[in-house]
């Protein structure tokens, strides 16, 4: 028993309490400080910003103590009005701290120039679905006198010959001319 007060006594024990003290009150600080620094319990709602122009945009994140960085606008969407948000990260609803950028995704004016692949001589089974990839629309299909049955001839775009290799606003409409596998001349 004797050796066990003096043991509390000693001047191990006393600097070890002092050291689980401080600890205590530096683990304590350190946590006041990490809820000063990153905001804790501090969210703003995210506003729902479709369709809207980024002058309206900015109005309102600027009143949220929002930022905003457009970081696409590659794909047309007739259902948008043009130069208006279609897509927006974090979504609507959300919660974020003040200060935080909310990046958009941008109507463009119209849709992009796509360049018309090379499909002549290949059969109309073959250039279809190549075309209607790239964005482009069938139209009309006109045969002509020619021995390949459903050969691609030409391609039109609006009663114009168009070449491979020029481009063309996706979604435009090509007519195609075809060969009608006859082979008396």
């Amino acid at each position: 028993m004797e050796l066990l007060k003096s043991f509390l006594r000693s001047i191990f024990f006393r600097n070890l309490a002092i050291a689980v003290l401080i600890l205590f009150i530096l683990i304590i600080g350190i946590m006041y400080w990490l809820d000063f620094v990153t905001n804790h319990n501090q969210k703003i709602l995210v506003p729902d910003l479709s369709e809207k122009s980024l002058s309206e945009v900015d109005k309102i994140l600027t009143e949220r103590k929002m930022h905003y960085i457009v970081i696409d606008s590659a794909n047309f969407n007739p259902d948008y009005p043009r130069f208006s948000v279609i897509d927006q990260a974090p979504k609507p609803g959300s919660f974020v701290k003040e200060n935080r950028k909310i990046y958009l995704t941008i109507n463009p004016s119209n849709f992009g120039d796509v360049t018309l692949p090379n499909v002549i001589q290949k059969t109309y089974r073959q250039a279809e679905p190549t075309l209607k990839s790239m964005g482009f629309i069938i139209g009309d299909t006109v045969y002509q006198r020619n021995i390949g049955r459903d050969v691609v001839l030409e391609i039109q775009f609006k009663g114009e010959k168009v070449n491979p290799g020029e481009k063309l606003k996706k979604t435009s409409k090509i007519d195609l001319i075809l060969g009608d596998g006859n082979n008396q001349f």
